[in-house]
């Protein structure tokens, strides 16, 4: 009878450490929350310049870095990021903005050009908040 109790306890004590561990392996590849997400962006607002195809662009982004230093980093390379952003929109048209493969194509350039630039983290994301193209 001892040795019943005995495995059963075992056997309940293991089925919690696996239920434990499962669900602690779950949440974590859940990703971030989305407070951690704001915490780790910078806000890259209203860059107004021209096109190559002469059309005029107004266009802002949030960039997600990988970890807060990261983040406090490229706010104080604010000045870098707008130029990167500024060159690549120079060297684009009108017609590059059609569908979403345009603008996915340029967070895709300026997060490259940005990750050459830091020091410590790298970029994950790059959302575009707002874009008006005259």
């Amino acid at each position: 009878m001892i040795i019943i109790m005995l495995s059963l306890t075992l056997i309940g004590s293991i089925a919690v450490i696996v239920t434990l561990k499962y669900t602690e392996q779950a949440s974590t590849e859940k990703g971030p929350s989305i407070d951690d997400v704001i915490k780790a962006s910078v806000d890259v607002t209203d860059i107004k310049t021209n096109l190559k195809s002469n059309n005029y662009i107004s266009i802002s982004f949030k960039i997600q870095m990988d970890s807060k230093k990261a983040a406090a980093e490229l706010q104080k390379r604010d000045f870098q990021v707008r130029d990167i952003i500024i060159k690549r929109l120079s060297d684009m048209s009108a017609q590059d903005f059609e569908g979403t493969q345009g603008l996915s194509t340029l967070e895709t350039d300026i997060a490259k050009q940005i990750d050459q630039l830091m020091e410590n983290g790298h970029v994950v994301k790059i959302y575009t908040t707002s874009k008006v193209l005259q």
